[in-house]
């Protein structure tokens, strides 16, 4: 998912004696590939991710990390490794999660038989540095986020942020690390913007949409060019380590639309829905891969939230077959509708 192949592929290569390849970048073969083997009417990840295993088999890789849970996502990894062994594919298929938990020993067990000197406090002090890697990463693209669609000089924070990344993945230790975070923090926000008067947009949605920029058809880079200011709440550091201690807050916030955890972000994106809406935000786009199931049960509670604080919103399903020019046309027409909406509040009344 966008650039955290990076800290992934940091732990992996200092804490396992294995070669660590960086998996393929997903294109329109990758989606071929992973449609003509999934089910039908399988969510879209599920697609993205088995292509990019057909594409990292085909060059080599001799085994596979599956991570994940809290929704169909659970069961991804049997089915996945079934299908590929069908196809003919020999590999060692790893999967992290079991019931929706991480279980140390038996990933401890699973490295070990890639590595037989696999060193576990080695490894906790790797993890800690890829940690840290994944909020500075995270903490950067949320200023750039913001402030990426008033840049003086295009392209000037991707270029910037491009070079902090390549220095992250040369780490040394945690002092290397926080060095650059420090330096390329300065270096970007330092970057001249031309910021006034802004449309405020926030993103929400199922996670693997809204995280992998090519299975949203780079929606971001998108609004940047109308010159809006983006919030996007779902990142690698939420997910990680702050998610689970949200729940009951998030439950608490929107006792008035629901009493349970729906799945997945359901839960997460009606209490956003709301904030945004209470921070008189001047639109919300929800995105989601095609047959999400607790997605489509939390959007007419979104809909219901945004319609009472009347803030416009949107909706996006993507899939292997959504049309780019289609996704496109919407998103014009949204920005031309809450860009009147922004002026007409600014007229002089009478």
């Amino acid at each position: 998912m966008g650039n955290y192949y990076i800290p992934a592929s940091y732990f992996f290569s200092h804490a396992l004696n294995a070669k660590v390849m960086k998996s393929p970048k997903i294109t329109s073969k990758t989606i071929e590939l992973g449609s003509k083997y999934s089910p039908d009417f399988v969510c879209s990840p599920f697609k993205y991710t088995l292509g990019t295993m057909i594409e990292g088999l085909e060059k080599g890789a001799n085994v596979i990390f599956q991570l994940g849970g809290g929704c169909r996502y659970g069961y991804y990894s049997e089915l996945q490794e079934q299908i590929l062994k069908d196809l003919g594919y020999d590999f060692l298929y790893i999967n992290f999660i079991t019931g929706g938990k991480a279980d140390v020993k038996k990933i401890y067990r699973e490295l070990k038989k890639i590595d037989k000197k696999f060193n576990p406090i080695k490894a906790l002090y790797y993890l800690f540095i890829t940690t840290k890697m994944i909020k500075y990463m995270d903490k950067i693209d949320d200023y750039i986020r913001k402030n990426i669609g008033f840049e003086v000089n295009e392209n000037e924070f991707e270029k910037t942020n491009d070079e902090m990344l390549k220095e992250f993945s040369k780490t040394r230790n945690y002092i290397s690390l926080y060095r650059t975070y420090k330096k390329y923090r300065k270096k970007i926000k330092s970057i001249k913007v031309n910021k006034k008067e802004v449309l405020k947009v926030g993103i929400i949605g199922e996670l693997y949409t809204v995280m992998e920029p090519f299975s949203n058809y780079f929606l971001e880079r998108e609004l940047a060019k109308f010159g809006i200011e983006i919030t996007r709440f779902t990142n690698a550091h939420y997910l990680l380590f702050e998610k689970t201690k949200k729940v009951k807050k998030y439950l608490k916030n929107t006792k008035e639309y629901i009493k349970y955890r729906m799945g997945a972000d359901a839960h997460d994106n009606v209490a956003r829905a709301k904030e945004l809406c209470e921070k008189k935000y001047d639109g919300i786009i929800h995105i989601k891969s095609s047959f999400c199931t607790p997605e489509i049960g939390c959007m007419h509670i979104i809909e219901k939230i945004c319609s009472k604080y009347d803030v416009p919103v949107i909706f996006f399903s993507f899939d292997s077959n959504t049309s780019e020019v289609g996704i496109k046309t919407r998103l014009e027409a949204f920005y031309e509708m809450i860009e009147m909406r922004k002026n007409n509040e600014m007229l002089p009344r009478n």
